[in-house]
């Protein structure tokens, strides 16, 4: 039992939803708040450091408890691909063991539990889009953390919604898009991945989508809701394409901008290895959630020129 205690998750019709979501200052929990704070029907609670702690599994269960949800979404990760090839302890505890362990008291508070996984659980040796069907093949530690973490919730809870997305960028935080930005008011030609395929995201309409099937869990008890879904942006790009895209918007906007030097992979060393091809299908989160991503470059444009303008 969480604290001894067994919570129903219903809730006064008259009130807002309740949604915890873990983590501070992180770019997707900053989109939630913002988009929550634009609805009248959604009250966003973020939970983090020291009162939720991911690296101290016993914090959780009192933490969400306080919090007294009727939803929680899991955004905090451990997300340094490189770094965690030297530090498989704390990716493995932030990415896997904590999400098992608030999926374990999201079960026994009677609540739905959406949790945000990756596409970093492939090995990117397809040629076509990965479906929810396609059997994980993780390259590193963080894929393979990761792909523990969806493993763990699907254990402790059969009210959950796992949502493996790509590629996020944002005008919060620290992303591709803003790294290009930064790069772009120092450098005239900036070197970028040429041979890597993904769906950039943009996480304010990853966030809008993640209400949507918050939503979806709370008012329907379908066994169809429930499971892994990919949830990224439209269409797609390899990380060269993406800079382009942004310098391109950028300059038109009287923002910096750079050219862009299209290298190889092996050309471009790091710790981890990354998967050639990631891009994901999100035709299961369209048919059974209504939720479709915007066009990456379309919301490129929108992100670039918010920051611009700011």
């Amino acid at each position: 039992m969480v604290l001894g205690l067994v919570l129903s998750s219903k809730r006064p019709m008259n009130r807002p939803i309740r949604i915890a979501v873990t983590g501070l200052t992180g770019q997707l929990v900053q989109c939630l708040a913002e988009i929550g704070q634009k609805k009248r029907d959604v009250k966003v609670i973020k939970l983090g450091r020291p009162l939720l702690d991911l690296t101290r599994t016993a914090t959780i269960a009192r933490a969400l408890i306080a919090a007294s949800p009727d939803l929680v979404v899991n955004t905090a990760a451990y997300t340094a691909v490189d770094l965690a090839e030297n530090d498989p302890e704390l990716a493995y505890q932030v990415n896997a063991i904590a999400p098992g362990e608030l999926a374990r008291v999201t079960k026994e508070m009677r609540i739905p539990f959406i949790h945000l996984s990756t596409d970093y659980v492939f090995d990117g040796k397809k040629t076509i889009p990965y479906v929810e069907t396609d059997t994980p093949a993780p390259l590193g530690v963080y894929g393979h953390s990761k792909l523990h973490g969806e493993l763990a919730v699907s254990r402790m809870t059969d009210d959950y919604a796992i949502l493996r997305t790509a590629w996020l960028y944002s005008p919060f935080g620290r992303n591709f898009l803003t790294t290009m930005l930064g790069r772009a008011e120092t450098m005239d030609e900036v070197p970028v991945v040429a041979d890597q395929f993904g769906n950039p995201t943009n996480a304010l309409a990853l966030a809008s989508a993640i209400l949507t099937v918050g939503r979806n869990l709370l008012m329907s008890n379908g066994s169809d809701m429930r499971g892994v879904f990919h949830l990224a942006g439209s269409g797609h790009a390899s990380w060269a394409d993406f800079a382009q895209e942004i310098f391109s918007a950028s300059r038109q906007l009287g923002g910096p901008f750079a050219e862009v030097k299209r290298i190889s992979s092996a050309d471009y060393k790091t710790m981890a290895k990354r998967p050639k091809y990631s891009n994901l299908s999100s035709r299961s989160a369209k048919e059974i959630h209504g939720t479709v991503l915007p066009d990456w470059r379309n919301s490129t444009t929108q992100i670039v020129s918010r920051l611009i303008q700011n």
